[in-house]
């Protein structure tokens, strides 16, 4: 036999306040929604501890942790461009781009994150650019795919080399 509801006594809400069941409900409601929304964020990369990344889209013009600094002619400046290894290349894991040499003097920059599952690419060895999550690797010369499971290539970047500097522009 079903039972019936007992009844509570409530007050009616003060005036310009819903009744305090839809703000307890309404509040309960917005917390599992921010809670929520923090997961996703952080699952999507916006946790320090994320291999997940997204490509940065603007060069920023102040100093950041990484010492990047903005150009006199316009542009970021990465690093130095002796720090970039013939036949190798060098990620800057900041700004997510990654810099190549495969011959002397030819540079060559890349997005850093890897097309399969959006990973930050770890190293440069032996002529690849590498990913540490699921084992992809990319020509340094033209970011193609030399090994699945990523399908597409790395998005070319611009740079200069200007006064032994790299700079993104």
């Amino acid at each position: 036999m079903p039972q019936e509801p007992e009844e509570t006594a409530t007050l009616p809400p003060a005036p310009g306040r819903a009744p305090s069941g839809d703000l307890a409900r309404r509040g309960l409601l917005l917390g599992a929604g921010a809670v929520g929304v923090a997961g996703l964020t952080a699952a999507c990369g916006g946790g320090s501890g994320s291999d997940e990344a997204k490509p940065s889209s603007a060069p920023s013009s102040a100093p950041n942790d990484g010492g990047l600094v903005e150009s006199s002619g316009g542009g970021v400046v990465l690093g130095s461009a002796a720090d970039v290894p013939v036949g190798g290349g060098k990620v800057y894991k900041d700004r997510k781009i990654v810099v190549t040499q495969p011959k002397a003097g030819e540079y060559h920059a890349f997005t850093a994150v890897c097309t399969h599952r959006g990973c930050t690419v770890g190293a440069v060895v032996s002529g690849l650019i590498t990913c540490p999550c699921h084992g992809s690797a990319f020509h340094i010369e033209t970011g193609t795919v030399a090994r699945p499971p990523a399908a597409r290539a790395l998005v070319e970047q611009a740079i200069k080399i200007a006064d032994g500097k790299i700079i993104l522009v």
